[in-house]
C-alpha cells in the first residue's frame, strides 16, 4: 500500500467515476482500476461497488476513505512542515477579511508585515464573519479578520479592532446634516438591514433594543453598498460600518451619541493544525499591533 493508491482511491471516492477520476489524476482509466484493486487485494474486502454510472463507497470502504484521508492530509503537512524549516521565511498566508476592512485596514497590515517578510505571500478572499469562521473550521484559510459576536469551539481569536458604526439616511431625512444623534430618535422609520446570516444583523438588532424598539425592517441585504444606496434611494435608515466615497447628495452619515455603536473585529485562527512560520509570524506581527488599533 503506497501513497499512489491512497490518492487514488481518495479522488475516486470524491468523484464517484473512474472517469473523472483518471482525469483529475491524469492516469489511464486501466491503470487506476488496477491501482484500486491492488489496494482492495492488500485490505482484503471490496471497497467499492461498482454500478453501470459510477461507484459508490461499500461500508469498508467509507472506514478506509476516514483512514486514507487522515494519511494524506498528515502526509500533506509533513511534507510542507519540512519545506519551512528548510525555508521558514517564505510561504503563503490565506487570510479572509469583511468587505469593509478591504479599503484600508487589510492593505496597509499586509503591506506593513511584507517590509519585514517580503517574500512571504497571502491569498486574500472576502465574505461574511459567519462564514470566514466556516472556512476556519473546515482548514480551508488561515486566519480570518471578522466580528464574531460568541466563542467558537476549536478556534482562537484576539480583538484587533474597534470599528465604530454610524446611523445613515437620505439627504432629505429630518436628521440629516447633525453631527450626533440618538438612535431612539430614528425608532419609526423603515430600517435596511442586514441579513440574519451577518454578523452585523444581531448587533444592530442588539444596538435596537438597546435604544427601545424594535427595528422595522423593509429589506435585508449582504453587502454594505447594497444597503447604503437602497437608503440613498430614500427608502429606510440604516446602521452601518463606515463608508467611504458615499453619496453625500444623497446620504447624510451621522455619528450615535446613544447607544455606543461600534464592533469589534477580531483576529480568528483554529487552535489545532499545523501552524506555517509565516501564519505564525503574521499572527505574531498583528498581535503587536493589535492595541490601539482603531478604525474610523
Amino acid at each position: 500500500m503506497d501513497f499512489d493508491q491512497l490518492l487514488n482511491f481518495q479522488i475516486v471516492a470524491k468523484h464517484k467515476s473512474f472517469t473523472k477520476a483518471s482525469e483529475e489524476l491524469n492516469l489511464s482509466q486501466p491503470a487506476l482500476s488496477r491501482s484500486i484493486l491492488r489496494l482492495e487485494e492488500e485490505v482484503g474486502v471490496p471497497l467499492l461497488e461498482r454500478k453501470s454510472r459510477g461507484v459508490v463507497l461499500n461500508q469498508y470502504g467509507k472506514v478506509f476513505l476516514e483512514t486514507a484521508n487522515q494519511v494524506l492530509s498528515n502526509i500533506k503537512e509533513t511534507k510542507q512542515t519540512i519545506h519551512d524549516m528548510i525555508d521558514p521565511l517564505h510561504g503563503t498566508i490565506s487570510l479572509a477579511f469583511i468587505q469593509t476592512l478591504g479599503s484600508s485596514f487589510v492593505p496597509d497590515l499586509i503591506s506593513e508585515f511584507q517590509k519585514e517578510f517580503p517574500n512571504i505571500q497571502f491569498q486574500l478572499s472576502q465574505n461574511i464573519s459567519s462564514k470566514i469562521l466556516k472556512e476556519i473550521h473546515a482548514a480551508n484559510i488561515d486566519i480570518g479578520f471578522c466580528s464574531p459576536l460568541e466563542p467558537h469551539e476549536g478556534l482562537c481569536s484576539i480583538p484587533v479592532l474597534s470599528e465604530e458604526l454610524f446611523l445613515i439616511v437620505p439627504a432629505a431625512h429630518r436628521l440629516a446634516g447633525k453631527e450626533m444623534v440618538n438612535l431612539s430618535e430614528v425608532a419609526d422609520d423603515p430600517f435596511i438591514f442586514f441579513k440574519p446570516q451577518t454578523a452585523l444583523h444581531d448587533l444592530i438588532h442588539n444596538l435596537c433594543n438597546e435604544a427601545g424598539f424594535l427595528p422595522r425592517k423593509i429589506f435585508e441585504g449582504y453587502e454594505e453598498r447594497t444597503v447604503s444606496d437602497l437608503v440613498g434611494a430614500n427608502l429606510g435608515v440604516a446602521i452601518v460600518p463606515y463608508l467611504p466615497n458615499l453619496d453625500k447628495n444623497k446620504i447624510s452619515m451621522l455619528r450615535v451619541q446613544s447607544p455606543k455603536c461600534f464592533r469589534v473585529i477580531q483576529m480568528v485562527w483554529r487552535i489545532n493544525g499545523y501552524i506555517s512560520p509565516a501564519v505564525a509570524n503574521f499572527r505574531e506581527f498583528v498581535e503587536k499591533r493589535a492595541i490601539g488599533m482603531r478604525m474610523v
